[in-house]
């Protein structure tokens, strides 16, 4: 026969039993694992989509990845560096940009962790006295953490989409750096061996100077003016090859090179320059669908949307705990029963910690917009600097450096008909040698500003400031002649 106590007690026991399995569904519904990459796969996807599939990315989480990417170094070393291979190295050597990596493993251990369940309590009390013996036991579990476990997952799977993104922008970062550098560096090798030819025509006429005056046949003031040219020339040489060992340090540190691998070698010109430039009547709408820093400002107003969901849903109950007791006595019978504690909501009603999250959420709201805006303004500037640096860099390409040489030919006839003396026809030779030196520079500002409009495009930009004229301008153009 079944009284009415054991049929309340086997009630109870179902009732534990369902209370249990809903626990332990929510448990498992919120689990998170960590992925086989590592989310890894989101970057080399956004790298591919930006710099194109060629591209190669490595992660060096295992020692056999950095035996494979060493190779690889090695192999791109072999050779010199044009501009996409030197991207490629950099991507693939970099360090600053392997450490970049593992903000991922964080943010993906912290998704993981807050996938798993708070672990249980357990609690031992003995006491004694007058002959007497007492042993408590308690297991408790927190509540309050398990049931708030989906709503942290949440904000976890942001955090870590928000590292996927930082992550890819680095990567993209660093490539437009490495383009800048590899420019440069060229076009210091240029400028260096266009400046020696300027120092020899210098040292030529300085020389036949000193003769000329020391004969009779030319008067002081030329020979200074000669002499004066030469020492230019021999400054702009020092400056010219400071910049060459400058560029390249810098591209060094791009390409994470070092030792040896410092001794790598660069192609001995710029590419040409393209035929037409870039037509983009959209740049501004590209700029807000692709810009990486703006979808991370949209990632980052979901993030906060959800934390503000989570402060909401415990503002009142912020420790909630069940647990279970046990007891024993070595005079009585054993005792056994549950208990619940919850945090009384008496002083603290949450309000602080809804306000702040609210002011958090409009706070991520207005830097999206101002990412947003000077998004579009970036592209902007960017876009015309390209534009500008095109056609500069035509110009001297179609315009100044053929009438430089057609002049050239004309003086070089003059001086066969002895109409022009040597002088002439070394200053002319000076004015040729400055005009090429700045269509070189014309050339490296286009291959800048095409770099920055790249990354203008799919993040924020350091837009190169336009530089000023150099060669053409520092030079005189015929040493008082």
């Amino acid at each position: 026969m079944t009284t009415a106590g054991s049929t309340s007690r086997n009630g109870s026991r179902r009732h534990g039993r369902r209370i249990t399995i809903a626990l332990a569904a929510i448990a498992l519904g919120g689990c998170a694992s960590f992925s086989p990459d590592g989310g890894f796969g989101a970057v080399q996807k956004a790298a591919g989509e930006h710099l194109g599939p060629e591209v190669e990315l490595a992660w060096a989480r295992q020692a056999e990845d950095r035996d494979r990417i060493e190779r690889r170094v090695a192999d791109l070393l072999a050779r010199p560096l044009g501009m996409d291979e030197a991207v490629q190295l950099a991507l693939l050597n970099n360090r600053g940009l392997q450490a970049a990596y593992a903000e991922l493993g964080i943010a993906e251990a912290d998704l993981v962790q807050a996938g798993l369940p708070p672990n249980p309590g357990f609690a031992f009390a003995r006491f004694s006295g007058g002959g007497e013996v007492e042993i408590e036991r308690w297991v408790f579990y927190n509540l309050a953490a398990l049931l708030a476990m989906p709503l942290r997952l949440q904000v976890e799977q942001s955090r870590f989409a928000q590292a996927q993104t930082v992550a890819a922008m680095q990567v993209l970062t660093l490539a437009a750096d490495t383009r800048k550098a590899w420019v440069d560096a060229v076009a210091a090798e240029q400028s260096v061996r266009y400046r020696r030819q300027v120092m020899q025509a210098a040292e030529a006429g300085a020389e036949l100077a000193r003769r000329m005056a020391q004969v009779g046949n030319f008067n002081k003031l030329q020979q200074l003016r000669e002499q004066s040219f030469y020492a230019d020339a021999a400054t702009g040489l020092a400056r010219a090859e400071q910049a060459q060992r400058a560029t390249r340090e810098r591209l060094a540190r791009k390409l994470g090179v070092w030792g040896d691998q410092t001794g790598f070698r660069l192609p001995e010109r710029l590419p040409d320059l393209p035929a037409q430039p870039r037509a983009l009547p959209e740049i501004e709408r590209m700029a807000i669908e692709q810009r990486l820093d703006v979808r991370d400002a949209k990632l980052r107003i979901e993030q906060t949307a959800r934390y503000l969901g989570l402060t909401k849903a415990v503002r009142f109950v912020s420790v909630l705990e069940v647990g279970g007791k046990y007891s024993t006595f070595n005079d009585a019978p054993r005792e056994t029963g549950w208990e619940i504690g919850i945090q009384i909501p008496i002083f603290d009603w949450g309000t602080a910690r809804v306000a702040k999250a609210e002011t958090v959420y409009l706070q991520a709201v207005d830097r999206a917009a101002e990412t947003a805006i000077n998004a579009r303004s970036e592209v902007r500037e960017a876009y015309g600097a390209y534009r500008s640096a095109w056609d500069i860099a035509r110009h001297q390409r179609d315009e100044i450096v053929p009438l430089r040489a057609r002049i050239a030919e004309e003086n070089l006839l003059r001086y066969n008909g002895m109409l022009i003396g040597v002088f002439e026809l070394l200053a002319d030779a000076r004015a040729q040698i400055a005009g090429v030196n700045g269509a070189i520079d014309a050339l490296r500002d286009f291959w800048l500003a095409q770099a920055d409009l790249d990354m203008a495009l799919v993040g924020r930009p350091a837009l190169t400031a336009a530089a000023a004229p150099a060669m053409a301008a520092a030079e005189p153009a015929g040493a008082g002649h």
